[in-house]
């Protein structure tokens, strides 16, 4: 499906709804240098347990932007935050009897950490998932060096400083999963890997100094159903350390009441996409959807 955003941008936006007798809804918001196609045996999964499954290539990526992969005018954080508010507001209006939750993975679990501050009343709850809690000397160095290159040329000095980094915890040098046909799949996908802009750059250190905020606080709902899950060994996480911070942040600074956290064992980022345990972690979250869907809360305020 094409849909026209906010501000007339048209985003590609992958749809599986094939469930019988729906309850839910579930928005993914995908990573950084990927696209939503590669959420389908999980969206499938879903499907079969009765919840339809959305997930948009947002800006710079995939069918949305193909020709210009991690690259786009405008906000790139803040323009696809109000595209996900949007999305959900689409999706409301088309099935305003279901309960709508919105999962966000690596970079688009920072996506949703923005979300649930300004948006969160639109959903049922919400999932963030491969994320951290970053606000730290490195997102101000980064800001830092993205500022000082072109717009549109590949931040390629930032990319070896993150990934490069990650990719040195493990021997076989591969950060994303534990899983070979994984992580050859990824490389081989025209529509991953790519580097993204200093302009991606960026805004998103730009929409991480937002976050973790007095008024980023405000804005959060304290009932909000929210589920933190990564991999112990995810190094976006630190291996575990960092979200175990955002879960003491949302608990303890930001007091909010239904948050919960859960970390796999020998997974590294993209516990979803890795076979062993696979169906531990899926039912993991759809036991959240389920639990959730049984709640009073319509999310329609």
């Amino acid at each position: 499906m094409i849909f026209e955003s906010f501000d007339g941008k048209k985003i590609f936006v992958h749809e599986w709804l094939n469930a019988q007798n729906p309850k839910g809804l579930v928005q993914i918001v995908h990573g950084m240098t990927e696209h939503g196609a590669r959420y389908q045996p999980f969206a499938q999964y879903l499907n079969e347990h009765g919840f339809l499954v959305v997930a948009d290539d947002h800006r710079g990526h995939g069918y949305t932007d193909p020709d210009t992969l991690g690259y786009c005018k405008g906000d790139m954080f803040a323009d696809t935050v109000r595209d996900e508010a949007a999305l959900t507001d689409y999706y409301r209006k088309k099935y305003p009897d279901l309960k709508i939750f919105i999962f966000g993975f690596s970079y688009g679990s920072f996506l949703t950490q923005s979300y649930i501050s300004k948006y969160g009343d639109k959903v049922n709850g919400a999932v963030i998932g491969g994320s951290n809690k970053k606000k730290d000397f490195e997102v101000y160095l980064g800001a830092i060096v993205a500022g000082c290159g072109k717009e549109t040329k590949p931040a390629a000095t930032i990319e070896n400083l993150s990934f490069g980094k990650y990719s040195k915890k493990f021997d076989d040098g591969e950060w994303l999963s534990a899983d070979v046909k994984n992580n050859a799949a990824y490389h081989s996908d025209r529509f991953c890997g790519f580097t993204c802009s200093n302009r991606f750059y960026a805004d998103f250190f730009r929409g991480l100094k937002s976050l973790y905020t007095r008024k980023y606080i405000a804005g959060l709902p304290k009932d909000l159903p929210l589920l933190l899950v990564s991999g112990k060994n995810d190094p976006v996480g630190d291996m575990g350390k960092g979200v175990k911070k955002l879960y003491a942040f949302y608990t303890k600074r930001a007091k909010m009441k239904n948050v919960s956290l859960v970390l796999f064992d020998g997974s590294r980022h993209e516990f979803l996409n890795e076979e062993e345990n696979l169906e531990e972690k899926r039912k993991t979250l759809l036991a959240f959807f389920q639990k959730n869907c049984a709640s009073e809360k319509s999310g329609e305020e």
